[in-house]
């Protein structure tokens, strides 16, 4: 059942080639960011090309509760008035952050070492995370923190009246993690030291910096080592959202799969933390180029083309590459299975933490769709049926998670057989143009209320 109201089933059909141009929203870890950090600054920051998801929503709505003032002026342009480094207010109300395991982790940093107390909840997926992972090491800020067993949601946090700065290296890739940590040493004295040992998306660093903290990057024998300097004054910005990779990947990996497609995806930002899936399919064979690079606001951006890819082959994914394309495999099982062999899938322990097991909803759904799927604790593997040998047929569940639920529609756009997800409201957490934007495309999707 969806945390946001009676569930909706959703069908794939199978699809004439997909064609056009796609364009996908903002991107979702930049819309986040983006807000707080500018409801951190002294002034007004404006935003374009925001993704007016419901995740970054919530997220808009709890900077607003902290004291913030945020304004949407339409078409996905925004202003964020703020309080300066400090200066979150203590809310009236609990702060719901809906299904976004990023925005309720990160504002959980922004305050975590300002004398406020304030309660975080969510829908049923989020309030079964586990916020251990980002309350243990706010902690040693001196904050303090009560929860249901195991760490779990509704969670009051207290912030540190007198924090004290940390040094603290990363257990796992996670990019929450780290800009938990990072965001609490804004309003700690001295530095903050964050060190990783397998690089993680890295907008938090490139985004502080460019609000004007000082904060430095440096690879070492301990491995990246990230140090900011607290209580920085931070100033007002002018940003421009480039699209994002994670929603770019269902339209690419729908027009690998379908025959006789040719898809355009305009705009997407191709950090380096961010873009492993890409280069995985192109490892794969995958008929995917990459148009008109350039940078915008400090990130690389490209035009991706994606046309039907009868020839991919299974492959042994780099285990290093997992932390770049974390939220994208998932899409990548699927078009593993209309690939030809085995796609092994190691270093993944991550997705068995996100909004759902990500690994068992997958391996489940692919099963009920004719796909032999291997799994353990931290891997699983794909045996391809080859192009157009998926049969399809099957209902999955979407477990409340956005991506498993547009990973089977994406399936079913090139299976034999209609895929159906029993549910298809949490979509809109993260793409809520989803649907209609699949449709434009050839995509025969159909909701049954």
């Amino acid at each position: 059942m969806s945390g946001h109201g009676t569930p909706i089933p959703m069908t794939s059909h199978r699809a004439d080639p997909l064609t056009g141009i796609a364009e996908v929203p903002g991107d979702k870890s930049i819309s986040h960011r983006s807000l707080i950090l500018g409801a951190l600054a002294v002034g007004e920051t404006k935003i374009s090309g925001l993704l007016e998801g419901e995740d970054v929503l919530d997220t808009a709505k709890a900077m607003q509760a902290m004291g913030a003032e945020v304004i949407n002026h339409g078409g996905g342009n925004w202003s964020v008035h703020g309080v300066g480094v400090g200066g979150l207010a203590e809310p009236d109300q609990v702060i719901d952050c809906g299904n976004s395991g990023t925005g309720v982790r990160l504002i959980m940093g922004v305050m975590a070492t300002s004398p406020i107390t304030v309660t975080f909840t969510g829908d049923a997926s989020l309030n079964k995370r586990p916020m251990a992972r980002v309350t243990d090491p706010l902690a040693l800020f001196g904050t303090q923190s009560v929860g249901r067993s195991g760490g779990r949601l509704p969670m009051t946090i207290v912030g540190a009246a007198e924090p004290t700065p940390v040094r603290y290296a990363v257990p796992v890739p996670s990019a929450q993690v780290k800009s938990a940590v990072l965001l609490a040493g804004l309003n700690a004295p001295g530095q903050t030291v964050v060190i990783e040992k397998e690089a993680t998306r890295d907008h938090s660093e490139r985004m502080l910096a460019g609000f004007g903290a000082e904060i430095t990057v440096e690879d070492t024998d301990e491995g990246r080592v990230i140090t900011l300097t607290g209580q920085p004054e931070l100033k007002p910005q002018v940003i421009a959202v480039p699209r994002d990779p994670s929603s770019a990947a269902f339209p690419v990996c729908a027009a690998l799969i379908t025959p006789g497609s040719d898809v355009l995806v305009p705009g997407i930002g191709l950090n380096p933390t961010r873009a492993g899936l890409f280069y995985t399919l192109r490892d794969m064979g995958a008929d995917l180029t990459f148009e008109n690079m350039r940078e915008e606001g400090g990130e690389p951006v490209a035009d991706l083309r994606a046309r039907y890819s009868p020839d991919m082959k299974g492959i042994d994914v780099p285990p290093e590459r997992a932390a770049s394309m974390i939220d994208e495999y998932p899409v990548l099982s699927v078009v593993a299975s209309f690939a030809t062999g085995k796609t092994m899938m190691t270093g993944v322990k991550e997705l068995r933490v996100k909004e759902s097991d990500r690994i068992d909803a997958m391996a489940r759904g692919l099963r009920a769709n004719g796909v032999m799927v291997e799994e353990g604790e931290d891997w699983w593997a794909v045996t391809g049926l080859g192009p157009e040998g998926v049969p399809g047929g099957g209902t999955c569940e979407s477990f409340l998670d956005h991506r498993i639920a547009m990973s089977f529609m994406v399936m079913g756009m090139g299976a034999q057989k209609s895929v159906t997800v029993d549910d298809g409201t949490p979509i809109a957490t993260s793409f809520p143009i989803f649907t209609r934007l699949m449709t434009t495309l050839g995509a025969r999707l159909e909701t049954t209320a």
